[in-house]
């Protein structure tokens, strides 16, 4: 794959005339150039479900009078440019128009979609039990026949559908499902979309078995891998644009899981101030040098979102706002391709777990990235069936359900020198009264109190806390959101837990929010450690996704720490909302160190959701910087500028200093 491309989206409505009628070859370069863009996502079919060039399946756009899709694709190549070609696959208002038959349904017979009311303006979702499927593979099939040149196929808002039209009642009625049963409606949705992936995948490769193929769900998760359709991908795509709803974060996360996944990865964001769809709308150019920057940083290639305009011209603003992002990814590919990550702890997610439902990361999860992330701690995102041995220690946060299969994987891992970290009902039996793994305590179960407090020990908590902090409890947490009443036995205490004098109920209240602590301990532990398990009674990951509290995380992060031992790479200098990355190119025989830092900060949100936008870049000076490489390092060079650094090298690690940081850093170790 490309390192920088375009993901140009076209969907044109059919009351608009003069389709492409302003499409210039020489301009469409030029936008191109502009951009530094060297491969480009173009339209066989949008989601109206209008075709752009002359077709024999579908239905050509009503104001198109020439082959669009095909004058852009001999554009592109003439300069060089990638040209994947897209289609529409579960959503297309022509097929939903003609055969509305076809359209998804829930099981109270409303349709299923974008909209299910016909006096509203949306895309009307396709069921794929039904013969959509088939005329859906048909214009696959003629898409590829017509341009066998394209550089694969992207097909888009693909995923699991509860539907229970006429066809999928058949279905279910044939397999022994019953449609009153959530489970079999779920289940038959999983088939259905198993179905969609073997023939529309199957329909791409008809001619060219080598085509790249890609199906947008909008989240890649770990049910692709367990239910057995990573196979019908050839590379994968992260759709995460920060400022349409995903946030900075997102991203990351989504990176560090997928990168284990052993495909080729590429993240993707948009030139938008918030999401598709949005004409007119750009983010600040300091937004996209640094979203370009951090897909390097977490070991993808770059993809930025744009909607041509329905008269087919390019906006020349928009390439001269990528192009700067995209001219500095040109010069640091030479240290991004064929690189892995590197990384001491690995947080196995909930969603990943056989034992639980969630298909997208839970507020666990994504509070256990964030703090990782915040606390510049080099991790990885896994699921149960994920290598546990790449890891020092492993995190599982919340509310892990612990199978037998699971269990043996993790006792061999402990067995073989590993370390857990465990919180709130994780590593506990299903009703939450023992402990499954001997962290040197006992439990008497769900504590009655929410919120409590602790006071963890002296070395554990941070310096401005010195009396108890409130733990808030979360309704996430299977089984309560309250902490576990555990009592330390030949294990080490992590502090105390001080209990309020009463719950906030109609009886009693007191003050704004809850009621204050007991001036005395209530005698139970806030964690315990014994030997390679540390064990929190709280479900902190959580509560710091919900709470954001600060005193929270560096309590956590201060017992992973102590955990682990020393990390492979400290910054000294680096803020919180700075991120670290250490990459490996095995090819070069080198380590790259990824350095980022942009302050974001929220606007908007008087009427409407408010919006995490980059803007200012602010420079860092003389970071101090040690790595733990693992090997001997003969050089330290920032890249791609070819600076030398000077550094000493001893026993803990490799040390030297950053000079600057704007935005994004990348320093050799060779």
């Amino acid at each position: 794959m490309r390192f920088r491309q375009v993901h140009l989206d076209f969907h044109t409505s059919p009351d608009i005339e003069g389709v492409g009628s302003q499409f210039d070859k020489t301009r469409f370069q030029e936008a191109l150039r502009l951009g530094h863009v060297d491969s480009i996502t173009l339209f066989s079919k949008c989601h109206h479900g209008w075709s752009y060039h002359p077709t024999a399946v579908g239905k050509m756009h009503p104001h198109l009078a020439f082959d669009l899709l095909r004058a852009q694709i001999d554009a592109a190549k003439e300069i060089g440019v990638a040209t994947p070609v897209y289609l529409s696959a579960g959503i297309d208002n022509v097929a939903s128009h003609e055969h509305p038959e076809w359209r998804a349904m829930n099981d109270k017979g409303q349709y299923l979609g974008w909209v299910a009311e016909p006096a509203k303006p949306g895309f009307h979702a396709m069921c794929f039990r039904t013969p959509y499927l088939d005329y859906l593979c048909d214009q696959i099939r003629e898409a590829c026949r017509l341009f066998p040149e394209a550089d694969g196929i992207f097909l888009d808002i693909v995923g699991k559908k509860p539907c229970c039209c006429e066809w999928c009642q058949r279905w279910m009625r044939e397999h022994g499902l019953r449609l009153d049963r959530p489970e079999d409606v779920d289940a038959a949705a999983v088939e259905t979309l198993r179905l969609y992936y073997e023939r529309t995948t199957a329909a791409a490769r008809e001619i060219d078995p080598a085509m790249r193929v890609f199906h947008n769900g909008g989240n890649v998760g770990p049910k692709f891998r367990s239910c057995g359709f990573l196979p019908f991908f050839s590379h994968l795509e992260l759709e995460s644009l920060p400022t349409g709803g995903w946030g900075y974060d997102h991203f990351p996360l989504s990176a560090k899981y997928v990168e284990g996944l052993g495909l080729d990865y590429l993240g993707m964001t948009g030139k938008f101030h918030q999401s598709w769809g949005e004409f007119g709308g750009f983010k600040h150019p300091n937004a996209l040098r640094y979203e370009c920057a951090a897909m390097l940083a977490w070991g993808a290639k770059c993809s930025v979102g744009d909607q041509c305009h329905p008269s087919g011209e390019m906006d020349r603003g928009t390439y001269a706002l990528i192009g700067p992002a995209y001219a500095e990814v040109e010069k640091k590919e030479p240290w991004c391709e064929g690189t892995r990550g590197v990384a001491d702890v690995g947080v196995l997610m909930e969603c990943g777990t056989a034992a639980s439902d969630a298909d997208r990361p839970t507020p666990a999860d994504t509070g256990a990235g964030r703090m990782l992330l915040e606390g510049h701690v080099l991790f990885d995102m896994l699921d149960a069936e994920s290598d546990f041995s790449r890891y020092r220690a492993l995190v599982l946060p919340d509310a892990i359900r612990v199978d037998e299969a699971l269990k043996a994987r993790l006792d061999a891992y402990l067995a073989q020198g590993g370390r857990l970290l465990l919180s709130g009902a994780s590593g506990l039996d299903a009703e939450r009264k023992s402990f499954l793994f001997d962290v040197g305590a006992t439990t008497e179960g769900v504590s009655p109190f929410g919120p409590d407090f602790i006071l963890p020990r002296e070395d554990l908590r941070p310096g401005f806390v010195s009396t108890p902090m409130v733990m808030h409890p979360s309704d996430w947490i299977p089984g309560g959101g309250n902490s576990q009443r555990v009592t330390v036995t030949d294990g080490v205490s992590l502090g105390d837990v001080y209990d309020p004098y009463f719950n906030r109920t109609w009886e009693h209240f007191c003050s704004h929010q809850h009621t204050p602590n007991r001036p005395e301990k209530s005698g139970f532990a806030c964690g315990v450690r014994k030997g390679a398990i540390a064990y929190l009674a709280h479900p902190v990951f959580t509560l710091y996704a919900r709470r954001g509290m600060v005193a929270v995380r560096d309590y956590a992060l201060r017992v992973l720490r102590d955990l682990i031992g020393e990390q492979t790479v400290k910054v000294e200098g680096l803020p919180s909302t700075g991120r670290v990355a250490l990459r490996e190119q095995p090819a070069e025989k080198r380590m790259v160190l990824h350095l980022l830092w942009a302050p974001t900060v929220k606007r908007g949100g008087i009427w409407d959701k408010d919006v995490e936008v980059v803007e200012d870049l602010l420079p860092l000076h003389d970071l101090q910087v040690c790595v733990r490489p693992g090997r001997r390092v003969s050089t330290v060079r920032l890249v791609p500028e070819g600076e030398p650094l000077a550094f000493v090298s001893g026993p803990e690690g490799v040390r030297f200093t950053v000079p600057e940081l704007l935005c994004h850093r990348m320093v050799e170790l060779a």
